[in-house]
């Protein structure tokens, strides 16, 4: 038998007195009475605050951070404290669900006064939990367009949810649950709800069976005056027998009662009958389901548009500022056609001969072959004999080239979506596609997307016309010549025509020098630029780097945004901002579109490399949702040019004309590219079908009539500035002069050393500052030590731990 040593056995003697310590204490019968009326006053407390937030939460938003100014005003009904309560467990905790902690604290309390059992109220705390999960979770659903409904907890729980299970797996999750809550919560079952169909059975009868026993007088009239057969007394029942099925109907519940003082006492003759019913599929129940739901459409519709109506001030416009500003009209374009295509009849009869004829000498017949004119090549659609192969056509390409004495044919077998196989071949005469026909198509003037590029003509002769923010990011690739600047020019022009200064922005890259000098001329409507920089189109490769990475910085500055408005990209984010329910004094504004767009961009990679590289890389994967789209020209986009990684955020592609096969696959990860005629003859693909195009010509004056008609109108006052950006290379002044200091430098101090993040988005948004000031603070806070050094997109470190620090701080500079 093992020793008990001395140290185990003092141990063995404290463990019951640190017990019976522990538990000493337990509230009287007073104390659990007091306690119970602070949680019963405490959750109606809670009531009139949450109900005050939903009805004047918004303006107590911005008040909420400063609840320790006195002055500070706000609208709760339980004043700071209520609204400060409100924000932490309705806004930023579980929404409507947080009504549920009303019950939890007022059942608390009075069980806590009336000395009840507090096992059930265990029970109690653990279900109602349960259930503010379950409803917040459902309300995130809803957390972009009433983010008050679910809160953000609600919002992030339900995030979590959906990127792992998908929208319908939280749905069916949240199903779940609530059988879950039903069954052990509510207990219902099965059986409940038989016993409860079954009584309801049972009344029914009980009420049948009191009719039929129910006495009733003599009638003052006899039936046999109107020569009625009476029904046998013994039957019971009676049977309708019908082709499809049986009904059964109670002679007992037909006789009918009449409660006044001369009531009748009628039988009436019930024979079986053969009927004739229609079949189900033929009955108006559909129509009418049909015509319910047209109401309800409506009802949606009328109450969106009366909630527009009764905001205090409508919708934000961001347009207000130039909102005098003019479109551009069609007839600054050039009409290049000639009314439209000219078909050949005996071009199209010779070539159909020569495809037929050629296919024959190799054995393979065509059942039928239709061809379709289109501005620069016609498509030859033929339906092969029964039992013919494919690759066997396909192989046949250079002979039937060869047959036509054609530039270059392609075969698409087969064309997607129909069952035949595609020829298209060049037509001798070729019709220029002018960018007037293409801006002016109903397609494009119709045309419901957020950044519409109306890039030409189809082969079917149909405006090809896509939206630039789905695709979201544009490689275009060619050899010189074949038509990439003039591409660049259409997709421009597109956007000038249909968006204005205060949706859309460009940032222009042009190593040539001479591609898109025209649009400086448009720099204050429509350009953005770096500040302190002189011209808005970017030629000096130098300069792209600070300009990519100034991007780098605008994106994360706006995801930023994005996180505190509880959105998921820029529409969301803009809609909420012209709804007003986003405060700009919080630092928030209307967002525009930004598209940059990079001409010969091999020509930046030989020169600059991996400086260039990897912004270009974080925008191709991050910028989609924030509204950032580029444009990448170059002639091949191979490794050395483009990585792997870049392209492949870059689905959207657009091929001009190439000398091989190896260069078509590097584009477009499929051949044809070599096979186009050159002249803006192009293909385009998102990753899935390619589209033969001819690209919209615009010409060198046609451009300058556009930047001069917008040139000539009123402007904002400077080009759309971007965050200013400092490189590595590039420092401040540290030998700053403390007469030159900012007036709000302590006051910028004070804040950068409290939040312990030095940026000047922070500044921006604290002191309501525009962002040049606040970068000036931000590099005199560097001069005087107080934040580190500029470290890329992360936020500077700070060097002063907290105020009192702060403060012994400046009394050393004043001594």
């Amino acid at each position: 038998m093992a020793k008990t040593t001395k140290k185990e056995t003092l141990d063995k003697k404290k463990e019951p007195k640190t017990e019976t310590a522990a538990r000493s204490w337990r509230p009287n019968k007073q104390q659990r009475f007091v306690l119970g009326c602070l949680l019963v006053l405490f959750s109606i407390a809670l009531l009139v605050a949450f109900i005050s937030f939903y009805i004047n939460g918004q303006s107590d938003q911005s008040a909420v951070s400063q609840l320790d100014d006195r002055s500070e005003v706000v609208q709760n009904w339980l004043g700071k404290f209520g609204a400060y309560l409100s924000d932490l467990i309705v806004y930023k905790g579980f929404g409507l669900a947080a009504f549920i902690f009303v019950r939890l604290f007022f059942l608390t309390g009075m069980f806590l006064a009336l000395e009840l059992s507090l096992k059930k109220l265990k029970n109690i705390w653990f279900w109602d939990m349960f259930a503010i999960i379950i409803v917040s979770v459902l309300f995130g659903f809803f957390a972009t367009s009433a983010p008050e409904l679910g809160g953000t907890i609600g919002y992030e729980l339900n995030l979590f949810s959906q990127d792992y299970i998908g929208k319908t797996g939280t749905l069916l999750a949240l199903l779940f649950g609530l059988i879950v809550y039903l069954i052990f919560k509510i207990k219902l079952s099965p059986e409940k709800i038989q016993s409860y169909f079954d009584s309801t059975k049972n009344d029914i009868k009980t009420e049948l069976s009191s009719l039929k026993t129910q006495p009733q007088p003599e009638s003052a009239y006899n039936l046999e005056e109107f020569a009625v057969e009476e029904v046998d007394e013994e039957i019971d029942n009676i049977h309708l027998k019908t082709q499809d099925t049986q009904f059964e109907i109670n002679k007992e519940a037909l006789k009918p009662t009449i409660s006044n003082s001369s009531e009748i006492d009628l039988n009436p003759v019930l024979k079986p009958v053969q009927m004739n019913i229609n079949p189900v599929t033929e009955t108006p129940v559909h129509t009418e389901e049909f015509v319910v739901e047209k109401p309800e459409e409506e009802d949606i519709i009328e109450e969106n548009l009366a909630s527009r109506l009764v905001a205090d001030f409508g919708l934000f416009d961001p347009t207000l500022d130039l909102s005098n500003y003019k479109f551009p009209t069609i007839d600054l374009l050039k009409e290049y056609s000639t009314g439209g295509i000219t078909i050949n009849q005996e071009e199209l009869e010779e070539n159909k001969n020569k495809i037929v004829d050629t296919l024959r000498n190799y054995k393979i017949e065509i059942a039928q072959i239709k061809a379709t004119v289109g501005p620069s090549v016609t498509l030859y659609e033929i339906v092969p004999e029964a039992g013919i192969r494919i690759s066997k056509i396909k192989s046949l390409e250079d002979d039937i080239a060869l047959s036509l004495s054609a530039l270059g044919i392609r075969i698409i077998a087969p064309i997607p979506g129909k069952g035949t196989i595609g020829i298209e071949v060049p037509n001798k005469n070729p019709t220029m596609v002018s960018m007037k026909s293409v801006i002016g198509s109903a397609k494009f003037q119709e045309a419901e997307m957020e950044l519409p590029i109306a890039l030409g003509k189809t082969i079917s002769n149909e405006t090809f016309v896509v939206d630039l923010a789905k695709m979201p990011h544009l490689l275009m690739a060619g050899a010189t010549g074949q038509g990439k600047s003039v591409g660049l020019n259409a997709v421009l022009t597109s956007l000038l025509y249909k968006k204005h200064p205060a949706e859309v922005k460009f940032v222009l890259v042009d190593p040539k020098k001479v591609e898109l000098t025209l649009f400086n001329k448009i720099e204050r409507h429509y350009l953005a630029k770096l500040p302190d920089t002189e011209d808005a189109i970017i030629t000096d490769n130098a300069k792209v780097v600070n300009t990519l990475n100034s991007l780098c910085v605008e994106m994360d500055n706006r995801y930023s945004l994005l996180k505190d408005a509880m959105v998921r990209n820029i529409k969301e984010y803009n809609d909420k901002f012209k709804a007003r329910k986003l405060n700009p004094e919080a630092g928030h504004r209307f967002l525009p579109y930004i598209v940059l767009v990079v001409d010969e961009f091999a020509d930046l990679i030989m020169t600059a490399g991996k400086e260039v590289e990897i912004p270009i890389a974080r925008l191709a994967q991050l910028a989609r949702a924030i509204g950032i789209h580029l444009i990448i020209a170059t002639q091949r986009p191979s490794v050395n040019v483009i990585t792997g990684l870049i392209k492949a955020n870059f689905p959207a592609r657009i091929a001009f004309r190439v000398t091989s096969k190896i260069d078509s696959r590097t584009i477009l990860d499929t051949q044809g590219a070599d096979q186009l005629i050159g002249r803006g003859d192009l293909l385009y693909t998102n990753g899935n079908d390619v589209v033969r195009v001819q690209c919209a010509f615009i010409d060198t004056p046609e451009v300058e009539k556009i930047t001069d008609f917008i040139g000539g109108q009123k402007a904002y006052s400077t080009a759309y500035l971007l965050p200013e950006f400092v490189g590595e290379e590039t420092g401040i002044n540290l030998d700053m002069d403390i007469s030159e200091r900012d007036t709000l430098f302590r006051e910028a101090a004070e804040i950068i050393v409290n939040a312990q993040q030095g940026s000047a988005s922070l500044l921006q948004r604290k002191l309501k500052l525009g962002y040049n000031r606040a970068g000036r603070l931000i590099d005199q806070l560097e001069a005087a030590g107080i934040v580190g050094p500029f470290e890329g997109s992360k936020a500077r470190s700070v060097n002063i731990s907290d105020l009192s620090a702060l403060d012994q701080f400046f009394n050393n500079e004043q001594n």
